[in-house]
């Protein structure tokens, strides 16, 4: 769209002697309200659509408010914290006092023997004894607000399409179940990770790509921002994509 150009308004500011005993005027221009912008149009996010057998059938839109937002980086590097560290677990283990093999009888009598009291060989002072605040089985749970959950997979579906590491499928719910179905389409696509995004569970697709190593399937429901990020190209059904968008909302 053109800028139409349109008269602007002149203020004086001040006016002060120069060096040559002259007065100056500074002349500031306002700028007018009534000028028209131009605006930039938005370009219209489409990526190849495939099918099970690898051909290409066309292109689809993907919606901007999903794919097409601002990428929040810091907002990303705090949901792969939180989501690797509640993969975690730590198995770690030693035994206390109380469940070491050992004579729990007192080692010697309380007074007279000039040596510290002691009530039995398993205490952590003694070698074979038990270990003084020593590691257990645990695991770390860190959560994140379901708003920040929803706008750290935003930027990770944002940042994919940015990337152009988005394609579609047309016909995923016609899965066979047969991994050498899902091999041809993963050949195609010149891959060794891919995340598939399917709008509904599905045993038969989920069947076909779970001896893949790097290629995972997911429905739509359970997609966060670090399985966004961990893989390289992101396969999305076309039925997922408008649920997809129903979920950030």
């Amino acid at each position: 769209m053109p800028v139409r150009k349109v008269p602007s308004k002149k203020i004086i500011v001040s006016t002060r002697p120069s060096s040559g005993g002259k007065k100056t005027s500074r002349v500031a221009v306002a700028p007018s309200k009534n000028i028209v912008r131009a605006k930039s149009r938005a370009t219209s996010l489409s990526v190849p659509v495939y099918s099970l057998a690898g051909n290409t059938s066309g292109t689809i839109s993907l919606p901007k408010e999903v794919f097409g937002a601002k990428v929040n980086k810091t907002l990303l590097v705090q949901a792969v914290r939180v989501y690797s560290t509640n993969q975690k677990v730590l198995p770690g283990s030693t035994k206390r006092r109380g469940e070491v093999h050992g004579t729990t009888a007192k080692v010697w009598k309380q007074k007279g023997t000039g040596r510290a009291r002691h009530g039995a060989r398993t205490a952590p002072i003694f070698v074979g004894g038990g270990v003084a605040f020593g590691p257990k089985p645990r695991k770390i749970e860190l959560h994140l607000p379901p708003k920040m959950k929803k706008a750290a997979l935003i930027s990770a579906l944002s940042q994919k399409a940015a990337d152009q590491q988005i394609v579609a499928i047309s016909d995923l719910e016609k899965a066979t179940g047969k991994t050498k179905q899902m091999v041809k389409l993963i050949l195609k696509l010149n891959t060794k990770s891919a995340l598939v995004i399917a709008g509904a569970k599905s045993d038969l697709a989920a069947r076909a790509t779970r001896n893949l190593p790097g290629i995972n399937l997911l429905p739509c429901d359970l997609v966060n921002a670090y399985d966004v990020i961990k893989h390289n190209l992101l396969v999305i059904g076309q039925d997922a994509i408008d649920k997809l968008g129903k979920r950030t909302k």
